[in-house]
C-alpha cells in the first residue's frame, strides 16, 4: 500500500509535495533529485546534517519576479533571507538591488558584487557605525524608522560634509495576517514611524541638512499570501504621498517592502502577477518610482536541509541527526516543512502518524508531530522541504553543534560553498584567563 492511500485528506502527500516542486523528482534508483543531481550522491559526499541549495531554482523565481514586476517596480533582494555569497553572487547577476540591515549584511553584498548605488538599508535599530559605513558607500537609500534615527543620520552626515537620501518607514498599522513574530506592519510593533506622524517627519527630513527625503517605505512582515494586506497598506501610503505633495513636499519613491509568501504545505502561493497588479492599483499613473524587496519567495524553495534518522523510539519518534540549531523556523514559528525520504523505497508503505525530532536538549527541537510517514529505519535520509530561506542564516552552534556543509546545485553539477564546520573552531576564538590557573 502506498503512503498515498492512507494520508490524511488535509495533508499533503509524499507526492504532492514533489508534484508541487519542479526542481525535485523522485527517481527509481538515485532517489530524491534536485535538479539533475540526486540528494544522496551529496550527503554521501559532505555527510548529514547539509544544506543544499538549487541554482537553477533561484534563477528561474527571479526572471519570474522580474518577468511580473518590469515597468513597474525595481527588486531589491532581501539579504537576510540567504545570505551566503553564492546566494548572493547569483542575485547581483540576476540584475536586482540588495536590502541590507546591518553592516555585516552590507559589507557581504559588497563582497558580492552589489554595486553601492543598488543598495538599500533597512532596520529598526542602525547604530552610529552602520549609518557612517552607508553615507561613506553612498548607498542608494537608508529607510528612516524613527524620528530619532533620521536626527541621528542627518547629524553624522552634517559632520561628513555629505548628503545622504533617505526614504521615511511608514508604519500603516496593517495587519499582514501572518504569524505573529513575523508581523511588522502593525502599530504595536517597533518597526516604523507611526502613520499620523510621518507627514511632519518628512517635512523636518526636508528642513535638515545632510539629508535628502526622497519617498516613503513600508514592510507589513514575512510569508503573506494575500493581496489584502498589500491593497491596505498601499492605500495608506497612497494617501500620505497625496498629502505630503498637496504640502508642496517632492515624493519620488515608495519602497514596498517584501513579503511574498511561499507555499510550504498546500498554501496557495501568492503570485509575483497579483502583487504587480495591486502596485499598479495604487500608484499607477503616481509618477512614483517603486521598489520591492522579496526574499524568501526567491530562495526558500531552493533550499533543503538533508538530515539522516539516527534512531526511531517507541515506533513513532523518529530521531533525526539535524536540530533546530541548523534549522529554528520549527521551533520559532511553528513552522511546516515537508519532509521527504531520499530512498525511493522509504517514500512507499504503510504511513502512520510520526513524531519527527532532532536530539538537542530541547522538548521544541521537532520538525514535525504527528506526520505520516512510513516508519524508516535508523540510518534512511529524508530531506527537509523550503529552506532555503531563514534556514542557515539562522542556524546556530548551540549543544556544540558545528556549522552544517552548505552546497549548491546547478544542473548536472554541484560543488560545496561552505564545508562542515570542525569541532576546534568552535572555540578556536575563546580564551581561558589567567586568574583560572591551568587545567586540573
Amino acid at each position: 500500500m502506498s503512503a498515498a492511500a492512507i494520508v490524511p485528506d488535509d495533508e499533503p502527500t509524499i507526492a504532492a509535495l514533489l508534484a508541487a516542486r519542479p526542481q525535485l523528482r523522485m527517481h527509481a534508483m538515485d532517489g530524491l533529485v534536485l535538479e539533475e543531481v540526486p540528494l544522496a550522491r551529496i550527503a554521501d559526499v559532505v555527510g548529514t546534517p547539509a544544506w543544499v541549495y538549487s541554482a537553477g531554482t533561484m534563477r528561474a523565481r527571479l526572471a519570474t519576479l522580474r518577468a511580473a514586476l518590469g515597468g513597474v517596480a525595481r527588486v531589491h533582494y532581501a539579504v537576510k533571507a540567504n545570505d551566503h555569497l553564492a546566494v548572493l553572487r547569483l542575485m547581483a547577476k540576476g540584475g536586482v538591488g540588495a536590502d541590507v540591515v546591518s553592516e555585516g549584511e552590507l559589507r557581504r553584498a559588497r563582497e558580492a558584487g552589489f554595486a553601492a548605488g543598488d543598495m538599500v538599508f533597512s532596520g529598526a535599530g542602525k547604530t552610529a557605525r552602520e549609518i557612517t559605513l552607508a553615507i561613506a558607500e553612498d548607498i542608494r537609500q537608508i529607510n528612516i524608522e524613527s524620528a530619532e534615527e533620521l536626527e541621528m543620520v542627518s547629524a553624522l552626515a552634517s559632520a561628513l560634509g555629505r548628503t545622504v537620501r533617505v526614504a521615511l518607514r511608514v508604519n500603516p498599522d496593517v495587519d499582514a495576517a501572518t504569524h505573529i513574530k513575523i508581523t511588522t506592519g502593525t502599530a504595536e510593533t517597533k518597526f516604523g514611524i507611526p502613520y499620523g506622524e510621518v507627514v511632519g517627519v518628512y517635512a523636518r527630513a526636508v528642513a535638515l541638512p545632510g539629508v535628502e527625503p526622497v519617498g516613503l517605505a513600508l514592510h507589513l512582515g514575512s510569508q503573506i499570501l494575500s493581496t489584502a494586506p498589500y491593497r491596505a497598506a498601499f492605500a495608506c501610503a497612497a494617501e500620505l504621498v497625496r498629502a505630503l505633495r498637496a504640502r508642496g513636499l517632492a515624493v519620488r519613491g515608495m519602497d514596498c517592502g517584501g513579503g511574498l509568501g511561499i507555499a510550504y504545505r498546500d498554501e496557495a502561493e501568492l503570485s509575483p502577477v497579483a502583487l504587480a497588479g495591486a502596485l499598479r492599483a495604487a500608484f499607477g499613473g503616481w509618477d512614483l518610482e517603486l521598489m520591492v524587496e522579496p526574499g524568501r519567495w526567491l530562495v526558500g524553495p531552493a533550499g533543503v536541509l538533508l538530515a539522516e534518522v539516527v534512531r526511531v523510539k517507541s515506533g513513532r519518534i523518529v530521531v533525526l541527526d539535524a536540530a533546530m540549531n541548523d534549522l529554528i523556523r520549527p521551533a520559532l514559528y511553528d513552522a511546516w516543512h515537508g519532509l521527504v525520504p531520499l530512498a525511493a523505497g522509504d517514500a512507499v508503505g504503510m504511513a502512520a502518524p510520526l513524531d519527527v525530532v532532532g536530539p538537542v536538549c530541547e522538548n521544541s527541537d521537532t520538525f514535525a508531530r504527528g506526520r505520516f510517514l512510513p516508519l524508516p529505519l535508523p540510518g534512511a535520509r529524508m530531506a527537509v522541504l523550503d529552506a532555503g530561506a531563514y534556514g542557515a542564516v539562522m542556524s546556530s552552534t548551540y549543544n556544540a553543534r558545528p556549522l552544517a556543509p552548505i552546497a549548491m546545485v546547478d544542473g548536472d553539477r554541484w560543488a560545496v560553498i561552505r564545508p562542515r564546520q570542525k569541532l576546534a573552531d568552535l572555540w578556536a576564538g575563546e580564551r581561558v584567563p589567567d586568574f583560572l590557573g591551568e587545567a586540573p
